[in-house]
């Protein structure tokens, strides 16, 4: 029943977040529910494996291919869990300022609409794409034939998320768009953005929006397929500029503060690492 890299670490998640609810004023309903989802979890992981081990039907590794990427959005679901009500948004009205000045002062809303709708359409659709970074980077190693590379890197791109998620209980925060309604808020507005505030608004969660998931995400899941699917290197470039995409579409969108995106890219260094590990190993492993 041996486990894949990429399942150990939502396991281990899933285990956290059952440890913290024991601090936190939840229920106990709720923490009931916290440790019946981490169990959960064990038992599916576990399960698929020896089933696998037992009847090696290409179903079951197909399974175990896409599986953590739908307990990943388990995970993101779950962190709403910890929402608590914080009034005098201390922290925001720090970020805000450093907010202004890179929009204003600097000029960086300006030089995103100078072209009229596409910069902001672009920005838009980016922060949109970020849903399905995950099936994309599973999909394209599919794509390329290279299946065995999926748990390693979706192991890089779920610790770079998943770390996100373990930091919001402890940075309440709410977005610069709903804190400064009204405020610092795009002057072209596309569909697209009608679209991203629907989903943000009717599916997103509220417990945190620091650091930014969208953006750890993105670059994690660019530097596993930089680091490990090395055949295809301008898959990986391509990814990088999109995370860079999408660390820009946060903050010009009002969805994170700047604060919260370089939070995010600082988070990827942890992927990051780890890719530089795995390579290493790899590389010894074959000149053994």
């Amino acid at each position: 029943m041996r486990l894949r890299s990429c399942e150990w670490a939502l396991i281990a998640f899933f285990s956290y977040v059952a440890i913290v609810s024991l601090f936190l004023p939840f229920t106990t309903a709720r923490r009931f529910s916290t440790f019946a989802i981490d169990a959960s979890v064990f038992v599916v992981c576990t399960g698929l494996a020896a089933l696998e081990r037992r009847r090696p039907q290409r179903l079951f590794r197909i399974v175990r291919d896409w599986l953590p990427i739908a307990l990943a959005l388990v995970a993101y679901r779950e962190m709403n869990w910890f929402a608590s009500a914080h009034g005098t948004h201390a922290l925001e009205r720090q970020w805000i300022v450093w907010d202004r000045s890179l929009l204003h002062a600097r000029g960086m809303q300006g030089l995103l609409e100078a072209a009229g709708w596409l910069g902001p359409a672009f920005l838009e659709l980016c922060y949109l794409l970020v849903y399905g970074v995950g099936p994309f980077v599973v999909g394209i190693l599919y794509g390329y034939h290279r299946s065995e590379l999926v748990d390693r890197v979706l192991l890089i791109y779920l610790v770079g998320t998943l770390l996100a998620y373990a930091l919001f209980p402890y940075f309440p925060s709410d977005p610069p768009r709903t804190v400064f309604e009204g405020m610092d808020l795009p002057r072209v507005v596309t569909p697209l953005r009608r679209l991203n505030l629907a989903i943000v608004g009717g599916y997103g969660i509220h417990s945190s929006v620091f650091p930014s998931a969208h953006v750890s995400s993105a670059f994690s899941a660019a530097w596993g397929l930089l680091f490990l699917f090395r055949e295809k290197r301008r898959v990986g470039w391509a990814m990088l500029i999109y995370a860079l995409s999408v660390a820009v579409a946060t903050v010009y969108g009002r969805y994170h503060y700047a604060v919260d995106a370089i939070a995010g890219f600082v988070i990827s260094m942890a992927p990051l690492c780890l890719a530089a590990v795995l390579v290493r190993r790899g590389r010894r492993t074959r000149q053994c």
